[in-house]
C-alpha cells in the first residue's frame, strides 16, 4: 500500500470552501453523535524559543478514517522569513495501520477554521444576518468571509486590524471577488462590532478587546482567536449574556475563549448552552430567539482536519494528483 504525498500548492488546487464546509459539517454531526474518537489536543511547549506544537489524533470508525495532525505556533517566525503557523497531517488506514497519506495541512487548517465559523454561523446566526465584522484582518479573516457568505446574505463587511496594511490587503482582494458587498475599514473594535450581525474575533490577545456593552441583542460571535491557555478576546460579562456553544469542553476549558473565565470561576461547564456537534446533529437547540446573543467558542477539532483530508485524498486519487511513495514495504 503506497503513501500519497501532497504539498500546499496541490492542496490549494483541490480544496474548495464548499467541500471544506461539507466536511466540517459532517464531522461536527459525527462528533455530536459520539461517533468520533478524539483524545484531547496535546501541547508541547518550546519555552526557550517562544513556540509550541499541538498534536491532534482522531478516528471515525463509521467513515473508516484515522490520522494525526501536528501544527506549530511560533509567533517569532516571520522575522526569520518563516510562517508562524505550519501543519502536517498523517492519514492512517485503520485496519492495517499503514500511512496512506502525508499532507501539508497549513492550508487545510486555514480552510477548516473558516469553515467551522461558517457552519456555526449557519446554525446560530439570524437567517437575515447581513453585516459581518472581522476583528483581525489577516489570512484567517479571508477564509472566515469565504465561508460565511455561503450561508448568510452578507451585504456589508466591517474590518478592523492593528495593521492598516493587513486591512488594506484584505479589502483590496475581496472587493474584486465580491463586488456586491460593501467593505469598510474601521478605526476601533467598538465601531466594528457594535454595528454587526455576525462578529468574528481573530486575534492572539490575552486581555479582552470586545466589551459586553458593545454587542447588541441578536448578534452571533465566532470567537476564533483564543487557541492557547491564557488567551482571551471577549469580556467575561458577555459570556453571561450569551448562549455559549463550544466545540469540546476539554479543549475549550483549557485553551479556548472560556479558558480564563473558567480558571477564575466566572464560567462553569453548566453555563455551556451546547456543543456545536449537538446542534448540527439536531440533539440540542442553537438559537432559540431573534434577540439571543450566541457565541461559538472554537478551539479546532483534529477530526475537522481528518475528514477534510479524507475528501482531498479521494479527489486526488480520482484526478491522479500528487505522488505515491512506498514508505512501508510489504
Amino acid at each position: 500500500m503506497k503513501t500519497l504525498i501532497l504539498g500546499e500548492a496541490q492542496i490549494k488546487r483541490i480544496l474548495t470552501m464548499k467541500d471544506t464546509m461539507a466536511a466540517v459539517e459532517q464531522c461536527f454531526a459525527a462528533f455530536g453523535r459520539g461517533e468520533v474518537v478524539m483524545p484531547s489536543k496535546v501541547y508541547l511547549n518550546y519555552t526557550k524559543y517562544g513556540g509550541d506544537i499541538r498534536v491532534m489524533p482522531s478516528y471515525v470508525e463509521k467513515l473508516n478514517i484515522s490520522g494525526v495532525k501536528i501544527v506549530n505556533v511560533h509567533p517569532g517566525n516571520p522575522k526569520k522569513g518563516l510562517r508562524s503557523v505550519m501543519a502536517t497531517i498523517l492519514m492512517i488506514e485503520p485496519r492495517t495501520g499503514v500511512p496512506i497519506a502525508v499532507f501539508d495541512a497549513t492550508h487545510i487548517t486555514l480552510m477548516r477554521t473558516g469553515a467551522a465559523a461558517g457552519i456555526a454561523s449557519k446554525y446560530l446566526a439570524r437567517k437575515n444576518a447581513s453585516t459581518l465584522a472581522l476583528v483581525g484582518a489577516g489570512k484567517q479573516a479571508w477564509t472566515q468571509l469565504e465561508a460565511i457568505v455561503l450561508v448568510r446574505p452578507i451585504k456589508r463587511v466591517l474590518a478592523y486590524d492593528i495593521s492598516r496594511k493587513a486591512s488594506d490587503e484584505f479589502v483590496r482582494n475581496f472587493k474584486r471577488k465580491y463586488p456586491k458587498i460593501t467593505f469598510e475599514i474601521l478605526k476601533s473594535v467598538e465601531e466594528c462590532v457594535s454595528q454587526s450581525d455576525i462578529v468574528c474575533t481573530l486575534t492572539p490577545v490575552r486581555d479582552p478587546i470586545v466589551r459586553s456593552e458593545w454587542i447588541r441583542p441578536g448578534t452571533h460571535i465566532n470567537a476564533m482567536g483564543a487557541d492557547a491557555e491564557g488567551k482571551e478576546e471577549l469580556d467575561p460579562a458577555l459570556l453571561k449574556r450569551a448562549k455559549v456553544v463550544i466545540d469540546d469542553w476539554a479543549q475549550a476549558s483549557h485553551s479556548g475563549e472560556i479558558n480564563v473565565p473558567v480558571k477564575k470561576g466566572l464560567f462553569r461547564k453548566d453555563d455551556v448552552h451546547a456543543e456545536i456537534g449537538q446542534v448540527v446533529a439536531n440533539l440540542r437547540p442553537g438559537r432559540t430567539a431573534e434577540q439571543d446573543i450566541t457565541i461559538f467558542d472554537s478551539t479546532g477539532l483534529g477530526v475537522q482536519d481528518l475528514v477534510t483530508a479524507a475528501r482531498i485524498y479521494r479527489i486526488a486519487k480520482t484526478r491522479k494528483l500528487g505522488k505515491f511513495f512506498e514508505l512501508v514495504e510489504g
